[in-house]
């Protein structure tokens, strides 16, 4: 499965988030939201006005979400 997270620099919750994916051993790939214009428009279509956006597989959340991150654990 692929995990994808749209970040922005300077952003608490990006930090968090790669960080607990990072301590749990998760693979993911980080996408600059302020680098990449494209990848902002997809994260707006998507309904989100907050970093990070976490996209993994069918399901996808905004912000810092550890409960989320665990049941990637489990999975």
């Amino acid at each position: 499965m692929t995990i994808l997270v749209y970040s922005k620099p300077s952003c608490m919750q990006c930090v968090a988030t790669k960080r607990a994916l990072d301590t749990r051993g998760i693979d993911y790939q980080s996408i600059d939201l302020s680098q990449d214009e494209s990848a902002l428009e997809k994260v707006i279509q998507l309904g989100y006005r907050e970093a990070p956006v976490v996209i993994t597989g069918t399901k996808h959340w905004s912000g810092f979400r550890p409960d989320l991150i665990e049941q990637l654990c489990a999975s």
